[in-house]
């Protein structure tokens, strides 16, 4: 049976009307109606038209924060030779080889919030697919964590660098920094997200791309977005 929602999230709740919101005028809602004793993360989360079971339907990709995320990400690359120490060198958390590759593969290990492999370490990097799969971790070209640049993925990756990816309910669920961050700040990050999963849109998505929008604090009642200026522009961009 759900657990029904605390005197305080429905006092929250209440002060957030059933309509679509501007993200500037959503984030000093959100900062407003808080009541948790911790700095909470804010999210957005983004239904999309599409149907992830189909593989040119796939919504995922990257985005920079231009404001960070309020916390360093731990870093593991995987990597061999010169580039061991180039990682080192750049500020990874964690750097090996084939050492790193046993590790996660025998004691299922994940104390790291972000892998970055070079090509010549993915024949056995994709081993790990079972462990790192599901936990998002897994290295993909597509997101820059394969390379053979690996100084500027973990430059990327601590300033803030964001993987979307849609779920298999056509939702995609991403975090655009902390509740205590400048109103504006969080508007310039969720921005750059919510333009970021629309310019990635797949050509062949019929009807309403972006179906909804809604931006929440971790225990905050979720707000609706207006995104329709987002799409906007995006039509006008590829015009």
């Amino acid at each position: 049976m759900p657990q029904k929602p605390g005197k305080q999230y429905q006092a929250a709740r209440k002060q957030v009307e059933a309509r679509e919101y501007a993200l500037e005028e959503a984030i000093p809602l959100l900062q407003k109606i808080k009541f948790a004793k911790f700095d909470e993360t804010v999210e957005v989360h983004m239904r999309l038209g599409v149907d992830p079971k189909h593989a040119d339907q796939m919504v995922r990709g990257t985005v920079v924060m231009p404001n960070g995320l309020g916390k360093s990400k731990k870093v593991l690359v995987i990597a061999s030779g010169d580039k061991q120490r180039e990682a080192t060198e750049a500020g990874a958390d964690i750097v090996g080889g084939e050492d790193m590759v046993n590790k996660i593969q025998s004691e299922s290990w994940t104390d790291f919030d972000a892998v970055i492999a070079t090509p010549d370490m993915m024949r056995s990097v994709g081993k790990l697919g079972k462990v790192l799969g599901p936990r998002g971790l897994m290295p993909n070209p597509k997101t820059g964590t394969v390379t053979v640049d690996v100084a500027k993925a973990i430059k990327e990756i601590k300033a803030g660098k964001v993987e979307f990816r849609v779920d298999k309910t056509g939702i995609i669920h991403a975090p655009v920094g902390k509740l205590s961050f400048a109103a504006g700040a969080l508007v310039e990050n969720a921005s750059s997200l919510i333009a970021a999963v629309i310019k990635a849109k797949p050509a062949v998505a019929k009807g309403k791309y972006v179906r909804s929008a809604t931006i929440c604090s971790t225990m905050g009642p979720g707000v609706a977005v207006d995104t329709a200026v987002f799409s906007t522009k995006a039509a006008a961009a590829s015009a």
